[in-house]
């Protein structure tokens, strides 16, 4: 199913900022899009718009080129899949997954089978006859989507769904999950506030701060090569200097030193580089920036140097070394910081 949305405002005071501020974006069928964005920014608000369960201000939201603006929830074609899966306790999985094509009026012979091509499809046929207490949190998961696909689901639409489990439980089940959605070739759209889970299941993410999108691309464009501070920032760690960039010039002019760039923007600039990307040396290396080791912390599979740059205002920055690196360096080691020009967003100020 693809999903056009244009033009999208969502406002639930006239006199306060739209929650959905004027959002426009497509989204391919098959595709596991992301909507991502810390709390409050409207991610929540613009699936709900898209599931149905609230009407837009104003704008239209399309499912394959039809206008389902103003259609209830269960006239759309998408399911919502909520944290705890929303099981029937009562239900075995069979009837669980029955319920869809029961409520449509389907036969028992026909509800069978729709369910049954649903639980193979997703590997839980053999636990059709087990209650949901019997599963585990995965295969529970795995039931909630039967069961929507079952229903005549073509879009699938996630609300933070893995927040509430513990950290190595939902590594699993990242990766579970990202899996199902590929197999079962339906369109998924997926709110979350967690970085790494975007990043990692995500075909394409759209990053929205403060009602609107602030960047959209795949997890590769956006954390590489952000195209603000915010999106550098919430897309994990990363450091920042400000310089200037002449016409023509492949080096920012900064308070620490010249600084490689790439880019056609000219005039006051920030240099964005992520901590992996960074070098650091002993001494002093040509085209380096000095700076001073101020701490070493390490934290298992890296290690994080703090570095203090030699400006006048201090600017600390941070490295990432895997293990292997070398000895870690003392505090008050003088050092140089590398990298490449492809590795420096340069962010417009």
């Amino acid at each position: 199913m693809q999903i056009t949305i244009n033009n999208l405002i969502k406002r639930y005071d006239e006199a306060e900022k739209p929650a959905v501020d004027d959002i426009s974006l497509h989204i391919e069928s098959g595709e596991f899009f992301f909507l991502l964005g810390p709390s409050g920014c409207g991610k929540t608000t613009l699936l709900r718009l898209i599931a149905g369960l609230i009407h837009p201000t104003s704008g239209s939201i399309a499912f394959d080129g039809e206008d389902v603006t103003e259609r209830e929830v269960d006239q759309r074609g998408a399911a919502m899949v909520f944290q705890g899966y929303a099981l029937w306790p009562h239900m075995t999985v069979q009837e669980n997954v029955e319920f869809g094509p029961r409520m449509r009026g389907a036969d028992k012979s026909e509800r069978h089978r729709i369910a049954s091509e649903q639980l193979q499809r997703v590997e839980m046929d053999t636990f059709a006859d087990r209650k949901p207490n019997q599963l585990s949190g995965g295969q529970q998961q795995r039931v909630a989507l039967a069961r929507a696909l079952a229903a005549g689901t073509r879009c699938l639409l996630f609300d933070e769904p893995l927040s509430n489990l513990d950290a190595r439980l939902r590594l699993h089940m990242r990766d579970e999950l990202k899996a199902l959605v590929d197999a079962t070739g339906v369109t998924g759209i997926y709110v979350t506030h967690d970085q790494k889970e975007a990043l990692s299941m995500a075909d394409r993410i759209a990053v929205i701060n403060d009602g609107r999108i602030a960047q959209l691309g795949t997890p590769t464009e956006v954390y590489r090569n952000p195209q603000s501070r915010f999106v550098a920032d919430f897309l994990g760690e990363a450091n920042f200097l400000d310089g200037d960039l002449d016409s023509g010039s492949e080096v920012v002019t900064t308070p620490a030193g010249n600084v490689p760039v790439a880019s056609e923007l000219t005039g006051r600039v920030t240099c964005c580089v992520r901590p992996e990307s960074v070098r650091v040396e002993a001494g002093n290396s040509p085209g380096g920036l000095a700076a001073t080791v101020v701490s070493t912390v390490y934290l298992g599979d890296s290690r994080q140097t703090v570095c203090r740059l030699e400006t006048p205002d201090a600017i600390e920055w941070r490295v990432t070394e895997l293990p292997g690196a070398g000895e870690a360096l003392a505090p008050g080691t003088p050092v140089s910081l590398t990298f490449s020009a492809g590795d420096v967003a340069v962010l417009d100020q």
